[in-house]
């Protein structure tokens, strides 16, 4: 196996957990997909969903690795970090791109830990012929017999399907993003959407601050929370709005004024994207019932919320202030 030719196994997104068949639950982190392996020359590298390097970015977990492992492995994992009590994406983030100095004070701030729910190889065996049963059964012996502590996790898996349901409702509020649902009798195979996951999501409510294309046609709304000095805080967009949906926007919507609190701002079209999206301000009185996952950075979905409803019986006081209620938090 050439760990550079190693793509991991994905998973399709799908919207409930299996009521029948071999499966396997696991919890889905918030962090950065990761391949963890020993190179030719000894040392042990990180490696990113896409084949980038993650070494620099997340020295410790390479040292740990280089003390704590003496055989050769392929790890595939999560590398998250711990925050105020629930995994904070942000700070994974903080250490990418960054000068050596700001990776190091970061790395003394916030250190990473790697979640490791699949073994691919271990001294010069490859493993992922093997059924994802069988496999499981080797990491975990790998945990025991190298009696593998933090920054090493093993994750969380049962064979319950309700068990799982709690992990869902139980773990939101700590970052856990929902549940990844592996067949037991599967190879790994490397590339492949072989795997499928279900999100957490809570139904809330935020404020509609602007729109997408026109008044008269929106495609989408830009969302926004007070915050307790009761300033407007951008925190989410709608994916795109059902037709009935945006006849509703239109008919509740009104122009607005000079002093809209984003009347000079620019919104991207998506997460770390420099695309710009063309929005039109509207009055923010409008207030909307949201499903949303549990993938929050800085106050702000990363995903788009999905608008359930219009609610006019409500009002933006009426709405949790940023940083509280389900859905976006200070972070």
């Amino acid at each position: 196996m050439v760990m550079s030719d190693l793509a991991p196994i994905l998973a399709e997104p799908v919207a409930e957990l299996p009521v029948a068949g071999a499966y396997a639950f696991e919890t889905k982190w918030d962090g950065f997909r990761c391949l963890l392996h020993r190179a030719d020359d000894g040392t042990m590298r990180l490696q990113s969903r896409r084949g980038a390097s993650l070494t620099t970015a997340f020295s410790d977990i390479a040292e740990a690795a280089e003390r704590d492992f003496p055989e050769d492995i392929i790890l595939d994992g999560e590398v998250v970090i711990w925050h105020d009590g629930r995994l904070d994406f942000g700070r994974l983030q903080r250490r990418l791109n960054r000068k050596a100095a700001t990776v190091r004070r970061e790395l003394a701030q916030s250190p990473a830990h790697y979640v490791a729910f699949d073994l691919l190889r271990r001294a010069g065996e490859d493993l992922t012929g093997l059924s994802y049963e069988r496999r499981r059964k080797h990491l975990e012996v790998l945990f025991a017999e190298w009696s593998l502590a933090p920054p090493w996790t093993l994750c969380p898996m049962t064979r319950d399907r309700q068990e799982a349901m709690r992990w869902m409702r139980q773990w939101a509020a700590a970052g856990i993003e929902g549940v990844v649902v592996k067949n037991l009798r599967q190879p790994y195979k490397p590339g492949v959407r072989g795997w499928s996951k279900v999100r957490t999501r809570h139904t809330t409510e935020a404020i509609i601050g602007a729109v997408t294309g026109t008044v008269d046609r929106p495609g989408s709304v830009l969302l926004a929370r007070l915050d307790e000095r009761q300033r407007m805080r951008f925190v989410g967009r709608s994916t795109p709005l059902t037709d009935e949906l945006s006849r509703s926007v239109k008919a509740q919507v009104s122009p607005a004024a000079a002093d809209h609190p984003w009347r000079s701002r620019v919104f991207s079209a998506g997460w770390g994207s420099r695309e710009t999206l063309h929005v039109t301000l509207v009055a923010p009185e409008l207030v909307a019932e949201v499903s949303g996952d549990t993938a929050v950075d800085a106050g702000r979905w990363r995903h788009p919320v999905r608008v359930l409803r219009l609610r006019s019986d409500l009002a933006p006081p009426d709405v949790p202030l940023f940083g509280t209620g389900n859905g976006p938090s200070a972070g």
